[in-house]
């Protein structure tokens, strides 16, 4: 009887703990959307690295975003995307061609820049994870479990500069052993940037071929 009660309270307890673990983690993330929210633009330098040591890939590359609103321009590997609010422009320097698209804003399952800095607010369970100090910088790291059985990512990290509540950096680590994580490598906010930065302009590309997709 004895050791049943020890082990009824030690259950007890080790739920409430992730109980309590649960509710700090989801606190943090809620005032990381907050700050996010709070700001007219934002720009973003990162760094992004693909890991899968059983298929011995390893790839590493760098890019930068700006977002306001749901307005995005994006640059990564060699590809500029813009979204203007009603078409997204992919533009491809190497083949000298841009596809436009509209883009569907009820399609649950379309990407945007934006959404990787509030994609956390639904579908996970939470988590409190470790601490770590980088360069004088505390950052908080919490673990996020798709509630999905489907979703092919094992879990997440998102580590969070304590001081500022911005994001630091996103470790997704897939179930078949793949891991990728994106590095932020500055956070600026309310940029004075050009009225036409998240508008596309056809003269800038004269010779491209251009693929309408709607």
């Amino acid at each position: 009887m004895i050791r049943f009660l020890q082990l009824a309270i030690a259950l007890f307890i080790g739920f409430t703990i992730q109980a309590q673990d649960a509710k700090k983690a989801k606190e943090l993330l809620d005032e990381v959307s907050a700050k996010v929210k709070s700001y007219d633009n934002i720009v973003i330098d990162f760094k992004y690295s693909l890991h899968n040591p059983k298929e011995n890939i390893n790839q590493e590359s760098k890019g930068n975003v700006a977002l306001q609103g749901n307005l995005y321009n994006l640059n990564f590997m060699g590809v500029t995307k813009i979204f203007d609010g009603k078409k997204v422009y992919t533009i491809v320097p190497e083949d000298e061609e841009i596809t436009i698209a509209n883009f569907d804003a009820n399609d649950e399952n379309a990407i945007t820049p934006n959404k990787m800095l509030t994609f956390f607010n639904t579908g996970y369970k939470y988590s409190w994870d470790i601490p770590q100090n980088l360069k004088g910088r505390k950052i908080q790291y919490v673990k996020l479990t798709p509630n999905s059985g489907k979703d092919q990512r094992k879990e997440i990290l998102i580590g969070i500069d304590v001081q500022t509540k911005h994001i630091y950096t996103v470790i997704e680590v897939g179930k078949n052993g793949t891991k990728t994580t994106l590095t932020v490598n500055s956070f600026k906010t309310n940029q004075p940037l050009s009225k036409n930065h998240f508008t596309f302009t056809k003269s800038k590309y004269p010779n491209y071929y251009i693929n309408k997709l709607d």
